[in-house]
Parts: C-alpha cells; sequence; structure tokens
C-alpha cells in the first residue's frame, strides 16, 4: 500500500513537486509509521516567502471589512470542521479526543478575537495640535511575517500567531512541527475555502534547515516562535541578527503551591488534571506541586486515589483521558528522568514506566509518576521534563515557597490554592511569573488578554495573540497634517457600503 506523503501548501495549492528529503510521521498509540512528510529545502522556503511577498503588495491594501469576512467564513469553517480537525490531532499527537477538541476550540477563541481587528488596529486622533494642524496615528501590517510552531499544540498554537498577522494586513509562511502536520495543511485549505487569495497563507515542512532559511531570509519582517528555551533563545538571537521583529516563548517549570487551609480536594482534583492532561506535554502544565506546612500530608493521598482512576489508552478509544507520549524518543527520555529521580534520592510514589496498554503494545505509552520529597537540586526538579512527571515539593512557609518560584529561571504559569484571599493578592503581586492561577492551575489567558511568560520563559517585548499580538504583527505611523476646506463633488443617493 502507498503511504501518504504531507507536502508543502505555496500559492494557494498543494506543493506538487518530489521533496529530496521526508521525515516520518508516526501514530504515537500504535508506534507504526502512518505518513512520510516533505522536508523543504532552503529554496523551497525562498519560493513560500516569495509567494508571500508577492501577496503582500495586494493584501496589505485590502479593506479591514473584506478581511474580517474572510476571517469570519474561516472560523465558521473551523468550527464545522473542529471533530475532523481533532481526530487528525489524535492520530499524530497522541492526545485524547476530549483534550483535542479542546484545543481547536482554544485556537477558535483567537480566530474570533482576530474578526475585530477593526477595532484593535484603531490609531489615536488629536485635532488641532496647531493652528489648523492634526496628528494621528496608524497601525500598517510588517509585510511577510513567519511562525515556527511545536508539536504539542499543532491545531492551536499556530492559530495563537497567523489569524491576527492576516487580519492585520500581513502575509504568513508557517513551518509547523514535522511530527504531527497534517493538521496544519487542513487549516490551508480552509482558509483557501474561505477566500483567501493565494500567497497570503503558505506552509512549509522540515527541520532546521527550513527554520534557519526562514530566520535569514531578507524578505521576513518578523518571526514568532513556541517551543523549548535553549530554541527560543537560538531563534530570537539568530533572527534580530538578521534584523527581524522576534517573539520566542520558551519552556517552563510551572509551581502550584498549595497553602493548609486551601480545599485539598479541589487542589488534587487541579494537580492530576494539569499534571496529566496531554501526558504532561504543555507548556502549562503543573510539574511541581510545592506544598506548605502540612498540606503534602492531606494531598498526596487524594492525588494518588486519583491517578490509581487514570484510563491510560490510544486517544480514539472511547473514555481514554491519557494518551502516549509524541515518539519513542521522547518517551524514552521522560522515563531516564524518572530513573534520574529515583537515583537522586526523591521518593516515587507512583511508577508508570511498567505500563502496558491493551492491543497497543508498540505504542509510546508511559503511565503517570508521582514523586515525594523532591529538592531543588535533583534533576527532575531543574529540568522542564514534559511528560506525565509531577515532583511534590515540602516547604515550611509561604515565604520560602515563593522564594523557590521567584529563583527559578523559568516563568511562563504558576498557581496558588487557598482559600485567603489576603494570601491570594499577596501573591500575584509578589510572584515573578507571567500567568498567574488563583485556584485555577493551567492559567491560559482568554484571547482578549495575552499569552506569555517571563525570564527565560520568553525572549522579546511582546507576548503571544491578544493586543500584544496586534501590536506585533503591525508598526505605528504618526502622521501630520495641514488640509484646506475638503471639497466633495458628485451625487449619490446609495447608502455608504465597505467594500
Amino acid at each position: 500500500m502507498t503511504q501518504k506523503t504531507i507536502t508543502h501548501w505555496i500559492d494557494g495549492k498543494s506543493f506538487d513537486r518530489p521533496a529530496e528529503r521526508h521525515g516520518d510521521v508516526y501514530n504515537p498509540a500504535t508506534g507504526q509509521v502512518q505518513a512520510k512528510v516533505a522536508f523543504a529545502t532552503p529554496s523551497v522556503v525562498d519560493e513560500a516567502v516569495e509567494s508571500a511577498w508577492k501577496a503582500a503588495q495586494t493584501w496589505r491594501s485590502v479593506s479591514i471589512a473584506r478581511r474580517t469576512k474572510i476571517l469570519f467564513a474561516f472560523r465558521q469553517l473551523v468550527d464545522k470542521h473542529q471533530h475532523d480537525l481533532a481526530h487528525l490531532l489524535t492520530l499524530e499527537h497522541g492526545k485524547v479526543t476530549g483534550d483535542a477538541l479542546g484545543e481547536v476550540n482554544r485556537g477558535l477563541e483567537v480566530i474570533e478575537f482576530a474578526c475585530g481587528i477593526a477595532d484593535l488596529a484603531k490609531g489615536e486622533y488629536s485635532e488641532n495640535v496647531s493652528s489648523d494642524v492634526d496628528s494621528y496615528s496608524i497601525r500598517q501590517p510588517l509585510g511577510v511575517v513567519a511562525g515556527i510552531t511545536p508539536f504539542n499544540f499543532p491545531a492551536m498554537v499556530p492559530m495563537w500567531m497567523y489569524p491576527l498577522a492576516l487580519a492585520c494586513g500581513n502575509t504568513f509562511v508557517l513551518k509547523p512541527s514535522e511530527r504531527d502536520p497534517s493538521v496544519t495543511n487542513f487549516c490551508a485549505q480552509l482558509l483557501a475555502d474561505a477566500g483567501l487569495p493565494p500567497g497570503v497563507f503558505n506552509v512549509v515542512h522540515g527541520d532546521k534547515a527550513a527554520v534557519d532559511r526562514l530566520l535569514e531570509h531578507p524578505k521576513v519582517a518578523a518571526v514568532s516562535f513556541v517551543g523549548s528555551t535553549p530554541i527560543a533563545r537560538y531563534i530570537y538571537e539568530t533572527g534580530t541578527r538578521h534584523g527581524k521583529r522576534v517573539q520566542a516563548l520558551g519552556g517552563a517549570k510551572n509551581h502550584m503551591i498549595v497553602l493548609p487551609d486551601a480545599d485539598m480536594e479541589l487542589a488534587a482534583d487541579a494537580a492530576v488534571s494539569a499534571g496529566y492532561g496531554s501526558a504532561g506535554e504543555r507548556c502549562m502544565a503543573i510539574s511541581v506541586l510545592v506544598a506548605v506546612g502540612n498540606a503534602a500530608d492531606k494531598l498526596l493521598p487524594l492525588i494518588k486515589e486519583r491517578i490509581a482512576k487514570l484510563k491510560v489508552n490510544d486517544g480514539l478509544t472511547a473514555g481514554a483521558e491519557m494518551g502516549p507520549l509524541i515518539n519513542q524518543a521522547h518517551r524514552d527520555k521522560v522515563a531516564g528522568y524518572v530513573d534520574s529521580g529515583v537515583a537522586e534520592g526523591a521518593t516515587l510514589v507512583t511508577d508508570g514506566r511498567g505500563l502496558q496498554v491493551a492491543d497497543r503494545p508498540g505504542g509510546f505509552f508511559l503511565g503517570p509518576c508521582l514523586f515525594d520529597h523532591v529538592q531543588p537540586n535533583m534533576t527532575i526538579y531543574k529540568d522542564e521534563i514534559f511528560g506525565p512527571v509531577l515532583s511534590i515539593l515540602r516547604c515550611g512557609s509561604y515565604d520560602e515557597a515563593i522564594k523557590l518560584v521567584n529563583e527559578n529561571p523559568y516563568a511562563n504559569g504558576v498557581a496558588l490554592f487557598t482559600n485567603d484571599g489576603g494570601a491570594a493578592r499577596k501573591f500575584q503581586h509578589e510572584v515573578e511569573v507571567g500567568m498567574v492561577g488563583i485556584n485555577v492551575p493551567i492559567p491560559v489567558p482568554m484571547a482578549y488578554y495575552s499569552f506569555g511568560g517571563w525570564k527565560a520563559s520568553l525572549f522579546g517585548d511582546h507576548h503571544i495573540y491578544g493586543r500584544d499580538g496586534v501590536h506585533f504583527y503591525t508598526r505605528t505611523k504618526a502622521v501630520t497634517s495641514r488640509w484646506p476646506d475638503p471639497r466633495f463633488r458628485g451625487v449619490d443617493l446609495g447608502f455608504p457600503q465597505n467594500k
């Protein structure tokens, strides 16, 4: 049987030329290769950028009304096909169907936000700054912008970027993860079906060769990235060195502090949901639970009870709550961290390394793992594991817990569980982290705010989506003008229309 080949999307259609190199796309639940994905050479990237650059000459002048109509049509199509998108996500990423649908819907929120670009991109106006002189500002698109996105949210994270970029009048070249590429091509077709002109949105698949060419290309004005901190730093340094505007979101080590007065049932639910959802492959996953005072003794049995009931299986299986990891190499890497935690003296309360899933012997599964008595000098605390491994640290006081969080080099997300409003207010003021949850374990902001961490979790001055996204994808021009009295000529009794 001929294996499916996933290729690029350039100039409004699938790229039909054979590729020099390919990558394997696995079904993580079975461990089998289900498709090949074409890897773009620098010359193929050049074709995509050139297509985007030509399209930018006209797209930037398309009316806001027309852009909004296309985005709204795209929103309708994504909503209509959300189950198709979720199915592709589960097949290639492994996350369970409910989680995949949640991802699509969080992406939809940003598309909906972008449909309000008419208000979001407005400038300012000051009349009579001098005699008969007015001053005003306008926001204009950058031109060709690029996105480089990770495997863990192949639908949502790109949707954090391109809807706003397109709404602002830019054209886009997306380099998604080569591990789960199909959903990106599906969205490209939906954009075309919504009426997006050829060249405005392009997709190139590949590895470092494609990334480097985007970072170096003189016609790419800006780059958005989400991934690990070492790569985010590389993207930021390389892109800015080539004169580009860059937002590069990096890794995380998200803490959840539980005070002794917290609702322990609620905290246990939150710790398990946020620690093991999507097999821990989330940049906003809770990987460290910081228990203050006697909170750990109350929490531990509740967390163990919940872990024991988790259903780990193929994401397409009814009732599955946690699926496999993305590939064998990553599964083995995460299991290696568990080995390290045991070797360094942490107490392994729940060991998921021996998990076997019926009828899926080749799948990349790792069961939930839970450590107690973890210390800040241990590898499992210092590194971003990106898997179903939850560590419990015990602290004697709130001050000790907040010091632990603030000294960590990562500062993506953090949560506090308490019933004390004063403690919560003190926490949100003192904690040095970009996104904060109060009795909310995964504080991902709504689309009308912005997503982004601090310190080693973000390189660049702009967070992603929200008003920060609009500012990132536009540049401001200030105009000072003096005009004679305007004179209107001609008669038109028709009702004014936007076109």
